[in-house]
């Protein structure tokens, strides 16, 4: 069977906060560095998903066969001398459904909407050793600079991050 896929951008998340709370869930719980730690609750999920829709925020959903299977949002900065730039946050696919090229169709999307906005650089950070480190790198991402200490893994350890750039044209 062939698999339907189509990226959507979000106006509001009331539709799929369900898929959007499990989505966040399972990715957590599955080991991503996202912001939260592990075990993440559905409740607590809702409760960030719940306000993740503002005026400086785009978020896409990649939806596969009518379900909600990943997500990313572009956050805008809005500070008078960083107009030009964005930041890519919370990239996550749901871990059935990676190594299908899904993280790069939401960089995409993302990407996009930036140079639609007018945005001419984009940032991120992820876990240092993490495979998304990989798909920034081949995705045009240029590796920047590490900060030790920088985020508490479920085990207690600070684990460094990595800081990447992209010059959109």
């Amino acid at each position: 069977m062939q698999e339907q896929v189509m990226i959507k951008q979000l106006s509001i998340v009331e539709d799929h906060i369900e898929e959007l709370a499990d989505l966040l869930v399972d990715v957590v719980n599955d080991g991503a560095s996202i912001g939260f730690l592990p075990p993440l609750t559905k409740a607590e999920s809702r409760v960030y998903w719940d306000d993740v829709i503002q005026e400086d925020v785009r978020c896409f959903v990649l939806i596969e066969n009518g379900k909600v299977v990943g997500s990313v949002q572009l956050q805008l900065c809005m500070k008078k001398n960083g107009l030009h730039r964005a930041e890519i946050a919370k990239l996550m696919i749901h871990p059935s459904a990676r190594r299908r090229g899904y993280g790069r169709m939401l960089l995409d999307a993302a990407e996009t909407s930036a140079r639609e906005d007018k945005r001419t650089i984009i940032v991120l950070d992820t876990r240092d050793g993490d495979p998304s480190n990989l798909l920034y790198q081949s995705h045009g991402y240029i590796f920047a600079g590490q900060i030790p200490h920088y985020a508490r893994s479920e085990t207690g350890e600070l684990d460094p991050t990595n800081y990447y750039y992209k010059l959109l044209k």
